[in-house]
């Protein structure tokens, strides 16, 4: 198949519209649904991801996109109770394969923003990821295969519209790369750059110690923002991405915006949003959208009188800041990666926060001396890569 006729563009005002190949194949086969125009970039985008995540790390990888930028991405390493019950896996009675593991935290880094998401699989789609994703709402998924009980389960996804797309793995695309925009063509060379285990050798703080696990995080962030909307930065803990904040147009937006999210989702793991009484009949979306509500600073919309009776058994008791504070102090070890260098010392503040510990960006800032004095004062180990990771 060398073309596939696509329902319409980015808007549906925006026919014809289609994918092909100039040369060759398509490496894709359609197994079920139409998929459409963003769903296919969301797709490409979030294969190459998941691929280089597995190549660097040999776990299986997962990654939830949106708008062409992941919402999440993560590798298979298992899930903590605690997860499960943030994740809302934990009454799901199957066997959390790698696979599995690695869809259901890079799904469950950022559920609002992962709501309605693009997956991308970097093996074969198993039994229980294909359970996961059946029970979220999600426009499609791209995977390398899918085992005969997987296929089934996803083709019955959404009144049997779910998009499932095979990708051949063995496919290379030519070195060269060309898109138009306003009928001119932009032509460059992809960007083929390897994130191995060197690439974190040059640590210019004080701190010079960054261990095995930190390298894997920091590769993490950097994988994920190779394939992100720039400007973007990434807090990456325990193998998964925890908050990526894409396509600001200032680098310390990009750092508010990611370390807010990394924040909710360690407040997520907190004792007081464990235990929050939902009633029965909250579905999973709804919880989502209470506890983003209920640690944010409009708690008031689910705890004032008339509303909270919607959503829970009794009224929770209020989230004070100093609680909030006082959690987030316990998130620890975090790693955080930029696609271009910190101008200002005031993204590592704001990281600091977040319980940053381990840094990677190019550098080259004519005030690299000012972020490294501010990761000096917090003990933070930081590298610089020479490397700009700007995505568009």
């Amino acid at each position: 198949m060398k073309e596939l006729e696509l329902k319409y563009g980015c808007n549906p005002n925006q026919k014809p519209s289609r994918i092909y190949m100039e040369n060759g194949d398509l490496p894709i086969k359609v197994l079920n649904g139409k998929p459409g125009y963003i769903n296919f970039l969301d797709a490409f985008n979030g294969w190459q991801l998941v691929s280089e995540l597995k190549k660097a790390t040999g776990l299986a990888a997962a990654t939830s996109f949106k708008h062409v930028s992941p919402a999440g991405a993560a590798v298979g390493l298992p899930l903590t109770d605690v997860e499960k019950k943030i994740y809302w896996v934990d009454d799901m009675d199957i066997e959390f394969t790698p696979l599995a593991n690695a869809y259901t935290r890079a799904r469950g880094a950022d559920r609002m923003s992962s709501f309605g998401d693009f997956i991308s699989l970097s093996d074969v789609c198993d039994k229980a990821t294909a359970l996961i994703i059946k029970r979220e709402v999600s426009d499609g998924v791209i995977a390398p295969g899918y085992t005969d009980e997987a296929l089934e389960i996803l083709k019955s996804k959404k009144s049997g519209n779910y998009n499932v797309i095979e990708i051949d793995p063995e496919y290379v695309p030519d070195p060269i790369e060309r898109k138009e925009v306003f009928g001119i063509i932009f032509e460059q060379g992809r960007n083929e750059l390897v994130i191995d285990e060197h690439f974190f050798d040059n640590v210019v703080t004080e701190n010079k110690e960054i261990p095995e696990s930190a390298k894997i995080d920091l590769a993490i962030s950097m994988i994920t923002l190779k394939y992100t909307q720039s400007n973007s930065v990434c807090y990456v803990k325990g193998g998964q991405a925890i908050g990526i904040g894409a396509g600001q147009q200032s680098r310390i937006h990009c750092t508010r915006l990611a370390g807010s999210k990394a924040d909710n989702w360690w407040l997520r793991q907190s004792p007081k949003v464990l235990a929050l009484p939902f009633l029965d009949k909250i579905g999973r979306a709804d919880r989502d959208n209470a506890i983003d509500l209920y640690i944010g600073e409009d708690y008031m919309d689910v705890l004032a009188d008339g509303a909270w009776q919607n959503i829970f058994k009794e009224k929770p008791e209020v989230f004070t800041r100093e609680e909030k504070r006082e959690w987030l102090d316990k998130n620890t070890d975090v790693a955080l990666g930029s696609d271009a260098f910190f101008p200002f010392g005031d993204n590592i503040e704001r990281a600091h926060k977040s319980g940053v510990k381990y840094v990677a960006q190019p550098g080259g800032s004519i005030r690299d001396d000012h972020v490294i004095e501010t990761c000096n004062k917090y003990d933070m180990a930081m590298a610089f890569t020479g490397i700009r990771l700007f995505h568009h």
